[in-house]
């Protein structure tokens, strides 16, 4: 019988140990990054976080990919965590309970307490992901962003290419509004929390609100503290440019209210089927080639040119960070070992609700 030497032996068991995947510390430990943690009570409370219990509920399938998803952006946000804290960029507790403060403002306190008991969230979870928030932002503002710089000769290549894109067609009007509703919203949160219930309320709110533009109240502001349109409430009552064609469909009475306005001005209030609505022209553009020397037009480049690279910035540090780490994805080995399975995922929903906070951002 040939006798293998020690070393090679050694050398063959420790080869076959490495084939081996290693096993998670405790049973609740979904995945390793850089030897921190991350547990299924985390995962599950997140995925959770991200779904409407009123919504179709999904198939174990559906549920299982959903949080394979979560996992893998918890995977991400933590490497970026970990990098945050090595560069002595971690949120003050300063900043963390600014950004709270901002984030409890539109509610009132019995609105927020609801808000967090639907997602099962502590505040004590709230200002956690604040500070996992800011902190990676603080990471991506120095590590990203400020690597970003759009030259004017950028500017120039990218207009001379897309001359066309800004041919203007037809007159645009850029609209803002207020708009007041007769009916109780659960899914306003203007910065005052103000929402009419009845047409009596709307009409008398909609009629305080036009006499305090009248005195010199700023639109904007207005708009957000009161304005009852969820979509726009929070940008100010910012509908964009609407072109012509768009208003030539919309209500006679709603178009003729546009056309007669000069820029600045603001509108009676107007009573449509959805409500009243006050409307202030911000702009207007007649048809033609708008020129690189518009500044509307060299900053509408500016911030295409920025949020392209921004986006191909982040997706690269993010590549090169990962790299970099050392991850065990628990989860996902055991679905592939159990043919997908397992672990069993609660079934809450499969649409998403609006969080308290906004997931971090690692990947564009």
């Amino acid at each position: 019988m040939v006798r293998k030497p020690l070393a090679a032996l050694l050398l063959v068991m420790a080869v076959a140990a490495g084939c081996k995947h290693d096993a998670p510390p405790a049973p609740d430990v979904w995945a390793l990054v850089n030897g921190q943690q991350i547990h299924r009570d985390e995962a599950v409370k997140y995925y959770k976080s991200r779904l409407n219990p009123q919504a179709p509920t999904p198939s174990q399938e559906e549920a299982l990919s959903l949080t394979l998803n979560v996992l893998d952006e918890l995977i991400n946000n933590n490497i970026l965590i970990q990098r945050a804290k090595k560069l002595g960029l971690e949120a003050t507790d300063g900043e963390v309970e600014d950004k709270f403060t901002e984030v409890k403002s539109p509610y009132t306190e019995d609105e927020f307490q609801r808000q967090l008991k639907e997602r099962d969230v502590t505040i004590g979870d709230l200002k956690n992901d604040i500070r996992q928030q800011l902190s990676v932002q603080k990471l991506l503002n120095r590590e990203v962003l400020s690597k970003i710089a759009i030259t004017d000769q950028d500017i120039s290549d990218f207009y001379n290419q897309n001359r066309a894109q800004f041919n203007v067609a037809e007159t645009q009007y850029r609209i803002a509004q207020i708009l007041v509703t007769p009916r109780k919203d659960p899914q306003l949160h203007n910065r005052k929390n103000d929402d009419a219930t009845t047409d009596v309320e709307a009409r008398r709110k909609a009629a305080a609100l036009l006499q305090q533009l009248g005195n010199g109240a700023d639109f904007t502001q207005l708009a957000m503290d009161y304005s009852e349109d969820p979509a726009t409430a929070s940008s100010g009552g910012d509908l964009g440019f609407v072109p012509e064609s768009s208003l030539n469909q919309s209500d006679p009475e709603l178009k003729h209210a546009v056309v007669v306005l000069k820029v600045g001005e603001v509108s009676p209030v107007i009573q449509l089927h959805d409500g009243y609505h006050i409307l202030k022209l911000m702009a207007k553009e007649a048809p033609g080639q708008r020129q690189i020397s518009d500044p509307q037009v060299q900053q509408s480049i500016r911030d295409t040119l920025r949020n392209r690279k921004e986006q191909l910035l982040r997706a690269a540090y993010m590549a090169e960070a990962r790299e970099g780490a050392k991850v065990t994805n628990f989860l996902a080995e055991q679905v592939i070992e159990s043919n997908g399975k397992l672990p069993e995922i609660p079934k809450f929903g499969s649409s998403a609700l609006a969080p308290l906070t906004p997931p971090v951002q690692s990947q564009p």
